[in-house]
């Protein structure tokens, strides 16, 4: 680790516009439990110690089974721990993530637009998008669990 990557701290327009838009996409999603778990879930693929910390920790606050945060990280093996909206909410988290064939297929965002009005789909997107930046931000300048003094 180099002192560079700890040394930039995100400024308090990047914090409150992330914040904001972050608010704004969980409210018009209308399922903060799902919400949660898509940022847990981004967190692992983007290995964002800090917002898995937050994030279980918001998702056990709000009643989220241990069961199924333990099993997150498998939740296509993981039977019917999880229903059919959240798994195609997850699989698109996970094809939005990591874009390793360059777009999202088709077959992953059918499924989803099934479960999910134009509206609720497009708030979908945005946490996911919200998620990744957050993690990207945390992870370049190696911010640990729990610590606070990361902006300005």
């Amino acid at each position: 680790m180099t002192v560079a990557a700890r040394e930039f701290q995100v400024p308090e327009q990047v914090y409150l516009g992330l914040a904001g838009l972050g608010a704004a996409a969980k409210r018009g999603l209308g399922d903060p439990a799902l919400a949660e778990l898509v940022m847990i879930r981004a967190s692992q693929l983007n290995h964002c110690a800090f917002c898995l910390d937050m994030h279980l920790g918001l998702a056990r606050e709000a009643g989220e089974a241990e069961e199924r945060l333990d099993l997150l990280g498998a939740w296509e093996e993981a039977g019917g721990l999880f229903t059919e909206r959240e798994r195609a909410a997850l699989a698109l988290t996970e094809a939005v993530t990591v874009l390793t064939d360059r777009f999202v297929p088709d077959a992953v965002y059918a499924r989803a637009a099934a479960h999910f009005t134009d509206t609720q789909l497009a708030h979908l997107i945005a946490v996911i998008t919200v998620i990744n930046s957050w993690n990207r931000l945390m992870v370049t300048r190696r911010t640990a669990p729990g610590e606070t003094e990361w902006h300005s």
